[in-house]
């Protein structure tokens, strides 16, 4: 292994998400610290390690970060295997979070779509999903961006690198940011 291009790649990832992409992150953070103080929640769905993103997110929002507060409602759409395993058999694996979107989302509701090219298609179908229904979106995805970068209303890609790896890292790092950042921004509500 080549641990300088290794570290090289952690670099530029991180480097992106502290400074280029930081005033969407707090932007995206600011509207949904607004949306959850208005009785909102935060869905969110991704596959594989995005979706083990969606629940770290959610546990994050749901029992704390960092302070000590009320919980903020916040639904992995990952979680549930009965309901994912009855979408696929009897529609297709498309529909695993639309369905749930379509089921659970309300206008001033938020749904945060994984996907790290961009391209799932059971994610991408979440977002109409959640367009059709009232909620806002927002995408985190990596490289190009794909299909996802063209449909939400805010997007926050790691552009800097197409290698999942990297890309996971960068989000990893912008959720802690929006976890932190909504906690100091509803502290005063606890």
């Amino acid at each position: 292994m080549d641990w300088d291009e290794f570290a090289g790649g952690h670099l530029d990832a991180a480097h992106e998400v502290l400074t280029v992409l930081r005033p969407r992150i707090e932007a995206v953070a600011a509207g949904l610290a607004e949306r959850l103080r208005n009785g909102g929640k935060l869905l969110i769905c991704g596959n594989g390690g995005s979706a083990a993103d969606a629940q770290h997110l959610a546990a994050e929002l749901v029992n704390r970060f960092l302070l000590e507060r009320k919980p903020y409602a916040a639904v992995a759409l990952t979680t549930d295997s009965s309901v994912l395993t009855s979408i696929a058999n009897d529609y297709a694996f498309e529909w695993v979070f639309a369905k749930q979107v379509e089921a659970l989302g309300r206008k001033g509701d938020v749904l945060l779509a994984i996907s790290t090219s961009g391209q799932a298609p059971n994610v991408c179908a979440a977002v109409d999903a959640a367009r059709q229904a009232g909620l806002w979106t927002i995408g985190l995805c990596g490289g190009g961006g794909g299909r996802l970068a063209g449909m939400t209303d805010e997007v926050l890609c790691v552009a800097s690198t197409s290698v999942t790896a990297r890309i996971q890292e960068g989000h990893g790092m912008m959720i802690h940011a929006i976890c932190q950042l909504v906690e100091e921004m509803l502290v005063e509500d606890v």
